[in-house]
């Protein structure tokens, strides 16, 4: 990885760097997945299965997609 928020691998030109240690860490924390792994995935795989954990805690809390509406 580089400073400035760009990385190979993943796709990523200008990204920023906070948001994407935030995806790697929320991956390999309920995945268990390898850094070198996460870095791997393109941007929008990456983001997809960020989406995907949130969907199975929502579901798990009994959460609405959209906690504003009732």
């Amino acid at each position: 990885m580089r400073r400035g928020g760009s990385c190979r691998g993943g796709s990523l030109n200008g990204y920023p760097l906070d948001k994407l240690y935030e995806e790697i860490a929320f991956i390999a924390y309920y995945f268990h997945w390898p850094h070198a792994e996460i870095m791997q995935l393109e941007h929008r795989e990456r983001t997809r299965w960020c989406e995907e954990i949130s969907s199975i805690h929502r579901k798990l809390n009994q959460t609405p997609d959209n906690v504003f509406k009732p």
